[in-house]
């Protein structure tokens, strides 16, 4: 069974040492999911210019969905500064005023969108007002029954108080790491340990998984009331870029198949582990990494 899956917000090129690479969380995870064997819908815009054209072209190669990609005639594609730390994690500068800040659809789009097993979304896209409200109506156009990611994604300065809250009401699953844990914490009033402010927002916003990323140290998962961990992977890390994006990818489809969390944990923490090994936020992935997802 191929599973259907919407991925919504901002596509841009990662200005990387190695050179540029297509980038985004929203295209990663689309990337990913189809890698993994998901009909995956990418809804961004782009720039009627020479990166937009050159973004277009790889993400059809990539296979996914390309009829909510619409062009600005007006604003350029985004990039993203993004320098590596010794250990190769990301630190980014993100250009401002581009098309992705000007997402739209129509009714055919959300028609479409409406069939979604999953969509996935983040709180970047959502910098804008015009941006925020395609992503409220995509969230909203889906089944109850689907799944509903938030990979919060924070990058200062561009996300509000009011943006997370709203987010996390759209949601069922959320997806976070340990520095926005502790934004989320003092947003709302969370205290006690991880754990517990995990557990306190399910509580709060009716989330039936939290995904707490640690790094290197592994994730720690909290999904209808069990708490599962899984330590990370010992690896010579070339980049970390896109790696957490493949690891939501791989979640969200283990989710969608059926399998137990720790089976899920185990196998979304080997493929972002293999990213973290390669350049770039989309390698070609193994295939003993990709046919457990693949079968039928």
């Amino acid at each position: 069974m191929k599973y259907r899956i919407v991925s919504v917000g901002e596509v841009l090129w990662d200005l990387l040492p190695d050179g540029p690479q297509l980038g985004g969380a929203p295209a990663n995870f689309a990337g990913h999911a189809r890698a993994l064997g998901a009909e995956v819908t990418l809804v961004s815009r782009l720039g009627s210019d020479s990166l937009g054209v050159d973004a277009l072209r790889l993400l059809a190669d990539r296979g996914l969905d390309l009829r909510a990609v619409t062009l600005d005639p007006f604003r350029p594609t985004g990039t993203v500064a993004v320098e590596l730390s010794p250990e190769g994690q990301p630190h980014f500068r993100i250009q401002e005023a581009v098309a992705w800040d000007d997402l739209m659809v129509d009714a055919q789009h959300l028609s479409r969108i409406a069939k979604a097993d999953a969509i996935c979304f983040g709180t970047l896209a959502q910098r804008s007002p015009a941006s925020r409200e395609v992503v409220r109506l995509c969230v909203e156009s889906v089944s109850p029954v689907a799944l509903r990611i938030c990979d919060i994604n924070l990058r200062a300065p561009f996300y509000t108080a009011q943006g997370i809250e709203d987010s996390l009401r759209m949601a069922n699953v959320l997806k976070l790491n340990e520095t926005e844990l502790v934004d989320l914490a003092g947003q709302f009033g969370l205290s006690g340990s991880a754990e517990e402010q995990l557990a306190a927002l399910a509580g709060q916003f009716g989330l039936h998984t939290v995904v707490l990323t640690l790094g290197a140290q592994g994730s720690r998962v909290f999904r209808e009331g069990q708490w599962t961990f899984e330590p990370g992977r010992r690896v010579e890390v070339r980049d970390a870029v896109g790696a957490g994006d493949a690891f939501t990818a791989a979640f969200v489809l283990g989710i969608l198949r059926g399998w137990t969390v720790q089976e899920i944990q185990r196998r979304a923490t080997d493929i972002a582990a293999f990213v973290c090994t390669q350049p770039g936020a989309t390698p070609d992935l193994r295939l003993t990494l990709t046919q457990p997802f693949l079968s039928t």
